[in-house]
């Protein structure tokens, strides 16, 4: 059974508050998310200083410096969570941000939707040499994917998944495409060098989305969640709370749980039910040495192993039987003449 990396979102819902960071990561690791992530980012390095009013946002750069991770506390963050055994990621936004990471010893780093088609970012990024997590997210298709991985490739950086990703928060259900994710497998299948897995970065309200891309194949998983949706901030609307974030995860394991293969005729947990199958049954009394008809013949309930089965009723049109059969019985495989 595969396990699905699960990557519990806290984003900007730290609220720039330490102890909130702290809670966030212990709810992560309740609920049994793979890895905790924050995001790296600064005013004056993410906006222009000149970005006009968009969106319902007044000015921008305000709201980024009211809502930045404090990076001082990413490395305390980071061994909180190693204590934890539980994964620390950051999504970088900046090059200060790449190096600060890599300095403190990530795993590997995420590239957000907003970024992955600026090829000079995801280049920096991709020099690390660490695995790299990319949003394909908005304007990204798969002409563009297909750049990212020259890019990754032309630096040496072989350990790329891609996450299918809608940038509207919440993603209305409807908008959310799991297929397009199918469409990324089916057309890299086989034809890089480079190692490349394919997941979900999910905005949907749901914490059922995420179950449904397991099942369609996706191994990695990124969900926002929250303490709470009443909490300020931009990113507490549409994230998931504890409960839901718990849930979520339980609907992953079921869905990797319902992904095996049938190695044998009965599951084990068929066996003790294999008997309501059908078998062939006699109608009449039939006499030794008679040459069966198939009006003497029907197929009911139970079989056992050495009966006759449904399926081999025409076989036995024509064949002998070697004793007397009472009405109703079950034909045994022994009483045939062969």
């Amino acid at each position: 059974m595969t396990k699905t990396f699960i990557i519990a979102e806290a984003g900007a819902n730290h609220n720039q508050n330490f102890q909130q960071a702290l809670r966030l990561i212990d709810v992560a690791k309740q609920a049994g998310a793979s890895a905790c992530k924050f995001q790296t980012y600064s005013a004056d390095t993410l906006y222009s200083r000149n970005t006009p009013d968009f969106a319902g946002y007044e000015n921008i750069n305000q709201l980024i410096a009211d809502i930045a991770i404090n990076r001082d506390w990413q490395t305390e963050l980071k061994q909180y969570c190693d204590a934890q055994n539980i994964e620390f990621m950051s999504t970088p936004f900046d090059a200060e941000a790449v190096e600060q990471l890599v300095k403190i010893g990530v795993k590997r780093l995420k590239i957000a939707g907003f970024e992955a088609s600026d090829l000079h970012f995801v280049k920096m990024v991709a020099q690390t040499k660490l695995p790299l997590i990319i949003s394909a997210g908005i304007g990204i298709d798969i002409a563009m994917m297909e750049r990212i991985l020259t890019v990754c490739d032309n630096v040496g950086n072989d350990d790329i998944t891609f996450l299918h990703c809608n940038n509207a928060y919440p993603t209305p259900q409807e908008d959310v495409n799991l297929g397009t994710m199918m469409q990324m497998m089916s057309h890299f299948s086989d034809k890089h060098n480079i190692r490349i897995n394919f997941g979900l970065s999910d905005h949907t309200l749901s914490p059922f989305t995420p179950a449904l891309a397991v099942a369609m194949g996706a191994v990695v998983i990124e969900k926002h969640f929250t303490l709470s949706r009443h909490l300020h901030g931009p990113d507490h609307p549409f994230a998931l709370e504890p409960k839901q974030l718990t849930k979520m995860v339980r609907l992953i394991e079921l869905a990797e749980q319902s992904l095996g293969v049938k190695q044998d005729i009965y599951t084990p947990s068929e066996q003790e039910f294999k008997h309501a199958r059908r078998s062939v049954v006699s109608v009449c009394a039939i006499k030794a040495g008679t040459v069966i008809q198939a009006d003497m013949l029907t197929t009911k309930r139970p079989f056992f192993d050495d009966n006759v089965p449904a399926m081999d009723f025409d076989n036995l049109i024509g064949k002998q039987i070697n004793c007397d059969v009472a009405p109703d019985t079950p034909i045994l495989l022994k009483w045939i003449k062969t």
